[in-house]
């Protein structure tokens, strides 16, 4: 009998050993450094928007929009150069000196120099193009407004999964939390087992599976830690800050009942939702193309204006025996192409076409999206009403059994049933608070809320 307690005694000296490595703040310890961050919900979606790539690259792409409207704004403006140029000629005709009776003129102006230098000045104004300028311009402006509504949306996309992995590392922080009270229930039933059966107040049936519940929980912890690290290291990554450290928050993982109104939901997203905003814009741009393809097959109006001076002495370029000028309206009409006009508007109908039949998938995505997040809504709050009527109950079955095995009247494996129901219980409440978190923050990006 003095072995048998020798043994017990030694495997519960190895049992509480490795509890207390687990329990301690040494084990498995992050580096050093943003060790204990704190971080509220707010402050992590900052930090991903102020670190994430893709919102990175999309305001980028606001500025480029925003160089098109100015690029497409030129085409309203005239066009200057300033032309100059060096020219040896062999021989030169040689003309009357007067014209028309005129003052004299320098026939090189006409004809030429041996040594000719050239500079000059050339204006083009567009007066009308076809409306291609007028198509371009709108499709631009049209262009930096989805530019924008696009960064909105991946806004919200990085918002909700911030969101997801912080309700996450809450849970996992319960998680763990609620293992590790599994873990010291197990640990301090087992201590109580072990002395009663010194006692011979307990079987060694009873030892043994209190040893082992003891034995189960352990690796339960293990994991519990090992899942918490991940979910943190995976929020790390979304908003951009080092692997080093540790994550640590003030918030618990709680919920706020919303009401549910469906199609009040679907309401507020087809006037918010960004997605659906860009594919209205799309059709529009697609229209505004259909435009700027006619343009090709319509009369375009431009006018000229040349200034230039010729001589063979660079100090003599621009008086009035060098001088020249002209100026007019040119008008160019399209006969035939080889109906590349044509082929150019049926490209930007068909593109139309597709563009509004976007608009109908997105619309039909959106419903379905809140039609999930409902659902999703019904069902996790269904799940919490219950679990939380049946931890009340779950907890007082514990203290009974207990209280019934203190009382030789009860029996071990009672106590530690009750004490795993418990823990399932508060971990099933844990998962269905994370799922009405996550639902909601599902139900914002689906609507468009939130910025």
């Amino acid at each position: 009998m003095a072995d048998i307690f020798k043994r017990n005694s030694f495997k519960a000296l190895i049992i509480i050993v490795f509890l207390s490595a687990v329990y301690s703040p040494g084990f498995c310890e992050e580096p050093k450094g943003e060790l204990g961050t704190l971080l509220t919900m707010e402050d992590a979606i900052n930090l991903a928007f102020k670190n994430n790539k893709d919102i990175l690259i999309q305001e980028s792409e606001i500025k480029a929009a925003k160089a098109s409207i100015l690029g497409a704004q030129s085409e309203f403006l005239p066009k200057a150069d300033i032309n100059a140029g060096y020219t040896h000629r062999d021989a030169v005709m040689s003309l009357p000196s007067t014209i028309a009776g005129n003052q004299p003129k320098d026939v090189g102006v006409f004809v030429g120099y041996n040594e000719e230098n050239r500079l000059g000045v050339s204006v083009k104004q567009s007066i009308f193009d076809g409306g291609k300028d007028i198509a371009s311009l709108k499709q631009a402006k049209l262009n930096l407004t989805a530019q924008e509504e696009s960064l909105r949306a991946k806004k919200l996309a990085v918002r909700f999964e911030v969101k997801r992995l912080y309700y996450g590392l809450l849970l996992a922080y319960e998680t763990e939390k609620i293992t590790k009270e599994l873990a010291d229930q197990a640990q301090s039933h087992y201590e109580e087992v072990e002395k009663r059966y010194k006692e011979n107040a307990s079987s060694r049936f009873d030892l043994l599976q209190s040893e082992t519940q003891v034995l189960k929980v352990t690796p339960q912890l293990v994991r519990a830690k090992k899942a918490r690290k991940l979910i943190e290291a995976e929020l790390k990554k979304v908003i951009g800050i080092k692997m080093e450290g540790r994550i640590a928050s003030q918030d618990k993982l709680e919920y706020s009942a919303i009401q549910i109104n469906e199609e009040e939901f679907l309401k507020q997203a087809y006037l918010k939702r960004p997605e659906l905003i860009m594919k209205s814009l799309g059709v529009d741009i697609s229209k505004q193309g259909i435009e700027a393809a006619k343009a090709g097959s319509r009369p375009q109006i431009e006018a000229v204006f040349n200034y230039e001076g010729k001589s063979s002495d660079m100090g003599e370029m621009f008086d009035s025996r060098h001088d020249n000028w002209n100026a007019g309206i040119q008008v160019r009409i399209p006969i035939f192409d080889g109906f590349a006009a044509k082929a150019k508007v049926d490209e930007a109908k068909a593109r139309y076409a597709q563009a509004t039949f976007e608009k109908e998938d997105i619309t039909e995505q959106i419903a379905l999206e809140i039609r999930r997040a409902r659902l999703d809504l019904t069902e996790a709050e269904s799940i919490i009403t219950s679990h939380i009527k049946r931890i009340d109950n779950v907890k007082e079955a514990l203290k009974i059994a207990e209280i019934r095995y203190g009382n030789r009247v009860g029996t071990n494996l009672d106590v530690l049933d009750a004490q795993v129901s418990l823990s399932q219980v508060e971990k099933d409440l844990s998962e269905a608070i994370y799922d009405y978190n996550v639902a909601t923050a599902y139900l914002e990006k689906s609507i468009g809320e939130g910025l």
